[in-house]
């Protein structure tokens, strides 16, 4: 019988990056969540890596990687290639090592994304519309230049880096019983797994994909990382099409299950971080949070046993996006409504459908009036409305009394 090979990342070897990150990376709070412990039926806590430097956990991989690098390689500087997180952790990496850095972001990155990176030294240069155009500039740029190519997550010192959150989690809540990692690539759930897996095996480790831009289940079906032919979803963070080699060995090994989540559960559950952890996350820095959120349903073979701790990964959210997130959230969550009526076109129907919704205690956000389509009958007009409702029950309950009252009302 042949013995098991050896993992390529060790927990010396997350030991020896704890170490090396004292004083580099915070020690990043654990908090209590009581709207998910009521939900769950047990403790759950909120690992708050989004309020580590830089705004996620992406620079504890990038210093390590850096801060092995030799004297020569660290004099031909350093390239990246990142839409945010991982571009923002390689800049501030390599401004506290004094080594150059090059980050390639996509044309259509945020603006305060490329701000940030820019600001902790890097050049920030932009390429193409995709991460994955970036990936091949930073490596062209790489050969052509002798930079060295930090890679976001498949490599062995992102990966030890990264599980120095593994490390702090047994520190600071030693009853857990199971851990949620939002995961892309693979590297933060890969650390968690070895780290955690080393010193208590009998702790559940879960990854948590977006169920449109999920690689590994099809990855770890197959024995080997499988690339998907598209991957869209709003958690961008996590948006990753293919795991990386380094990642999915361990992960295949050590992880209990991958589930899958739907951007509705995404975006409530940056809602419910918001409003009721007063956290700014970032929707792949809430996908551990969605998967409580759908927890008991069809993937109810990955078991979630309380207490848990859900790695929060960044909070590094485009102002814009987070506006649409939220509007999206509150639809999700019963909070938001939006409805197309048809009125009579003359003087005081108006104010008589507003009457009737004043009636049932949703609040009126917004009206614009459609008075020229072709669907539209002679003499009657189309009001578009956005209330504020008070959870999915009220919706309804706005809807009937519409329709009961001979309103034709259509959901916007």
């Amino acid at each position: 019988m042949s013995s098991p090979s050896p993992q390529s990342v060790s927990l010396d070897d997350i030991r020896v990056a704890h170490k090396l990150l004292d004083g580099v990376a915070r020690t990043t709070p654990l908090a209590g969540c009581r709207a998910l412990t009521e939900r769950i039926g047990g403790p759950v806590y909120l690992k708050c890596e989004n309020l580590q430097r830089t705004g996620s956990f992406k620079i504890r991989g990038a210093y390590v990687r850096i801060a092995g690098l030799s004297a020569e390689e660290r004099a031909r500087g350093v390239v990246a290639a990142s839409a945010g997180n991982h571009a923002q952790g390689v800049a501030l990496a390599a401004q506290l090592l004094g080594v150059r850095s090059t980050v390639f972001m996509p044309g259509g990155a945020p603006l305060p994304k490329i701000a940030a990176t820019r600001g902790y030294g890097a050049e920030v240069l932009l390429e193409g519309t995709t991460v994955e155009h970036c990936l091949a500039a930073a490596e062209a740029y790489a050969e052509a230049t002798g930079a060295v190519f930090i890679h976001p997550f498949d490599h062995e010192d992102i990966v030890a880096g990264q599980g120095t959150v593994g490390l702090e989690i047994l520190e600071q809540c030693p009853e857990v019983r199971t851990i949620l990692v939002g995961t892309g690539g693979g590297g933060l759930l890969a650390g968690v797994a070895v780290a955690v897996k080393a010193l208590r095996p009998d702790i559940r480790v879960i990854g948590v994909q977006a169920a449109s831009a999920a690689a590994y289940p099809p990855s770890l079906a197959a024995g080997h990382p499988v690339a998907l032919p598209s991957a869209t979803t709003m958690a961008d963070g996590i948006a990753v099409g293919r795991p990386g080699d380094v990642p999915f060995a361990l992960i295949s090994e050590l992880v209990d299950g991958v589930r899958t989540v739907g951007e509705e559960s995404l975006s409530q559950a940056l809602l419910l971080c918001m409003e009721r952890a007063k956290l700014v996350v970032e929707p792949a820095g809430a996908a551990s949070v969605a998967a409580l959120l759908e927890a008991g349903g069809s993937q109810s073979y990955v078991t979630i046993e309380p207490p848990v701790v859900a790695v929060l990964s960044g909070g590094n959210v485009d102002p814009l996006l987070m506006l649409r997130v939220l509007r999206h959230g509150l639809a999700a969550a019963g909070r938001y409504l939006s409805l197309r009526v048809r009125i009579p076109d003359r003087p005081g129907a108006l104010a008589t459908l507003l009457a009737e919704l004043a009636a049932t205690d949703a609040n009126v956000g917004n009206v614009t009036h459609v008075r020229t389509d072709a669907s539209l009958q002679l003499g009657e007009v189309e009001v578009e409305l956005q209330l504020e409702t008070k959870g999915v029950e009220h919706c309804r309950e706005v809807i009937a009394a519409m329709t009961e009252a001979g309103y034709p009302v259509t959901e916007a």
